[in-house]
């Protein structure tokens, strides 16, 4: 049975756990108001910007742009967005677990599948399971900039126009709300909505009749390029925003379950000093009756 010294020692010892979870709460909720500002300035840019230029293709060549062309799909590139650091739920384990089932799905249709990550979490899951990583990049999450998009965008954009892979999948958490994130598979190469897009060929629809200035060429050249960019660092700013919230939320259930642990320690602690002390008088009026004898 645990002595009166071994309770209150536990007790101290969960108090300062306490102590630590409620201020990595604070720290979460700090970077989660920058993260999520940024990130909401940004939605309906991404959003704007892609449907702008779906629009434009539907009506263009799809021979206009190395970014644009449909291919034969043999091999899909995944790209998994995870968080470097862990105390953040099942934010990882959810964003893990949808990659493996898309990837496996893939496979099974008899696709090549490459995998790129981000995040030291998606790194050490693939390389548990000795899944060979096209690229991988790490120390993004909690300090997303959009240089860092911009390196992915690149190197995912030179590899799909040589033809390393014909399609692109970004794998990662949506920010709905504090208390909910959304496993989101996004499609981002070729350019077109998720819905269409068949294999080797593209979507059947009515194109409107635009009038490119300076020229096709000349618009294409640049915006679908950066449309990339774009939604990469969308990708990069959700996921950061989820991970900061679901990392609340969790040391938010740790200092709650401290509490909890806090009151029951306190509750046995009162008991087995209320034992010790009945003992103590127990022993006090046997030893008077034994004088008296």
């Amino acid at each position: 049975m645990a002595t009166l010294r071994d309770i209150k020692n536990r007790i101290k010892a969960v108090q300062n756990t306490q102590k630590i979870t409620k201020a990595m709460k604070m720290v979460a909720a700090s970077k989660l108001k920058k993260v999520q500002t940024r990130m909401l300035d940004l939605r309906p840019y991404a959003d704007k910007m892609r449907d702008v230029l779906i629009s434009l293709a539907k009506g263009a060549d799809r021979e206009a742009h190395p970014l644009l062309a449909y291919r034969a799909r043999k091999t899909v590139e995944v790209v998994v967005v995870t968080s470097d650091r862990g105390l953040c739920g099942a934010f990882n384990t959810n964003i893990l677990k949808s990659a493996q089932t898309c990837i496996d799905d893939y496979k099974k249709q008899g696709f090549e599948v490459s995998v790129s990550t981000v995040g030291k979490k998606a790194l050490a899951y693939f390389k548990r399971r000795n899944v060979s990583l096209r690229n991988s990049w790490t120390d993004i999450s909690g300090s997303v900039r959009f240089i860092n998009a911009e390196e992915i965008a690149n190197n995912i954009k030179e590899n799909y126009i040589e033809e390393t892979f014909d399609e692109v999948i970004v794998v990662y958490n949506a920010f709905k709300s504090m208390v909910a994130q959304t496993v989101t598979l996004a499609k981002l190469l070729p350019l077109a909505p998720i819905e269409e897009g068949e294999e080797g060929s593209a979507p059947e629809s009515e194109a409107a009749d635009f009038i490119y200035e300076p020229s096709m060429e000349a618009i294409f050249d640049r915006l679908i390029p950066r449309n990339v960019d774009i939604q990469i660092y969308r990708s990069l700013l959700e996921s950061s925003a989820a991970e900061e919230a679901a990392r609340m939320s969790a040391m938010e259930n740790a200092t709650r379950s401290c509490n909890e642990m806090v009151d029951k320690l306190t509750l046995q602690y009162n008991k087995a000093r209320q034992a010790s002390i009945t003992g103590e008088l127990m022993d006090i009026v046997g030893g008077v009756e034994a004088l008296k004898e």
